[in-house]
């Protein structure tokens, strides 16, 4: 895409024996703390001892026991400075991990056990989601936003999941940030009666409930200014638990389904609803411009005979001017072209207008959106897919995701998801990015594994992040997605239980 530029766009469990014997054991509460079980993993993973030892603490805390609660915090204390060291002197110095929490994780202990195997895992930052399928992590007794509280158990609504996790993270020397969607604000948004005009419409009228195949994605006209303000209310009321940074997902149009998965006319713009309309009738710099996109945008086309009108009602204008274009110079000083002359690169200039347009709307969003992030000193974080920029035939890939000019003070997150049976198509988007990135930006792959195995057609963790040493030495933070992949009893328990 960045090959189509324009000038305004900038494109381009321990038994009860043990757990007895170890509390009771004078050598434990002696030797322990000062003589503790160091990492052996390559990755700063604790060992299977360590991680034993921990976890009988826990819950031998969890039920009370005044010394274990003692032991058990002075150990996370101690933990977290082994786990900053190690990550110190080894590669990735940043090793993160995605996140989504439930309801369920308010029982008591659940959340200590959770973050507890993270840092195990030898994670030294942690993606908790707070935004997605239109519910927020926020107490429904303290939700001002337009969306419903994740959390929504009678008696639990002052009880705030996302400062908890935050605070349980940082107990373990875990950088926490805020994962949340962006341009996709969720079905329960688009059912709402107020907020109609908000939703992304295609040139049939649709929203995106009719070309993708997930209900929970409805998306959004980044040009509205209700969805700009519903959202940096949501934004800064996740920016006041005071995470370490907060990472955007969804900044992109939707992925359409078969054919429709590419773009090759105007109709099939996210650009019908009323404030983008407005918004590119005033990219226009004279009466000729304006009238020949109010044409274009209404038939998908202009003629010759459209061309000529729009000369016919302006004569004392010169050529239909917008921003970015740059009119050829005529043929000869003498002999203006033809009507018939001009309308094939004037239609094909609409063209490019169009999507530079959509493609701005989500530069402006990203903009809206970081602000009072980087306001406050937090990090802030745009995710995409690398191939999700690219030109497909003559067409664009319809997701319209321009993260080649994302702003290098993001710290950029592309999901190298490539499933080839080995880590080729893995390190190939993540060399892309590369390529495209500006001098000075941080670069955090996030891929998808489990460790010490192949799954989804995909190799191991360990090989993935070997290979992108290997071939894009400069990076230097890797995130795993997702916890709900290396842990999926755990994630299964969390969603089913009966919150009491």
């Amino acid at each position: 895409m960045s090959n189509h530029r324009l000038k305004f766009t900038r494109l381009s469990l321990a038994p009860r024996c043990l757990l007895t014997a170890i509390l009771t054991t004078s050598l434990f509460s002696s030797n322990f703390l000062n003589n503790p079980v160091k990492a052996q993993s390559p990755y700063c993973q604790s060992s299977a001892a360590a991680t034993q030892e921990k976890e009988t603490l826990r819950l031998s805390a969890l039920k009370g026991n005044s010394g274990a609660q003692n032991r058990y915090k002075a150990l996370l204390t101690q933990q977290a400075e082994q786990l900053r060291q190690c990550r110190n002197r080894t590669w990735p110095q940043t090793q993160a991990i995605w996140l989504r929490l439930y309801p369920c994780d308010l029982r008591p202990g659940v959340l200590d056990k959770i973050m507890d195997r993270i840092v195990n895992r030898g994670y030294n930052q942690v993606y908790v989601e707070v935004f997605y399928d239109g519910q927020v992590l926020l107490p429904s007794g303290a939700n001002p936003t337009v969306w419903p509280a994740v959390v929504r158990t009678p008696g639990s609504e002052r009880t705030d999941l996302l400062a908890q996790a935050i605070q349980k993270g940082h107990e373990r020397g875990l950088k926490v940030y805020a994962w949340m969607f962006m341009m996709n604000f969720g079905y329960s948004y688009g059912q709402r009666p107020d907020r109609q005009s908000v939703l992304a419409r295609n040139g049939k009228g649709e929203t995106s409930l009719a070309v993708v195949d997930n209900a929970s994605q409805v998306f959004v006209d980044p040009y509205n200014l209700q969805a700009k303000r519903d959202y940096y209310q949501l934004v800064n009321e996740v920016i006041r638990r005071r995470p370490d940074g907060v990472l955007f997902d969804y900044v992109r149009y939707p992925r359409g389904l078969g054919g429709a998965s590419v773009v090759t006319k105007i109709q099939d713009l996210w650009l019908y609803s009323d404030a983008a309309q407005q918004a590119l009738y005033k990219r226009a710099t004279n009466y000729k411009g304006l009238e020949l996109i109010r044409r274009y945008l209404s038939k998908g086309y202009i003629s010759v005979g459209d061309v000529a009108a729009a000369d016919e009602l302006y004569p004392q204008e010169g050529e239909p001017m917008w921003q970015g274009r740059t009119p050829p110079p005529p043929p000869t000083l003498t002999e203006l072209p033809t009507a018939a002359q001009k309308q094939p690169r004037l239609q094909w200039e609409l063209w490019q207008l169009s999507v530079a347009h959509v493609l701005q709307g989500i530069l402006d969003f990203v903009a809206v959106a970081t602000w009072p992030v980087q306001r406050q000193g937090m990090r802030a974080g745009a995710v995409f897919f690398p191939d999700a920029n690219q030109t497909v035939g003559q067409g664009y890939d319809s997701r319209l995701q321009p993260w080649d000019r994302f702003p290098k003070t993001l710290e950029w997150h592309p999901m190298s998801y490539g499933a080839c049976g080995n880590a080729s198509c893995i390190t190939a988007l993540v060399q892309r990015v590369v390529k495209y990135a500006p001098p000075g930006t941080q670069i955090i792959p996030a891929i998808a594994g489990v460790w010490g195995q192949p799954i989804s057609n995909r190799p191991s963790l360990e090989a993935q992040m070997q290979a992108i040493r290997r071939d894009a030495p400069q990076i230097q933070a890797v995130s795993h997605f997702a916890f709900s992949w290396q842990e999926p009893q755990l994630d299964s328990d969390r969603k089913s239980c009966r919150v009491q």
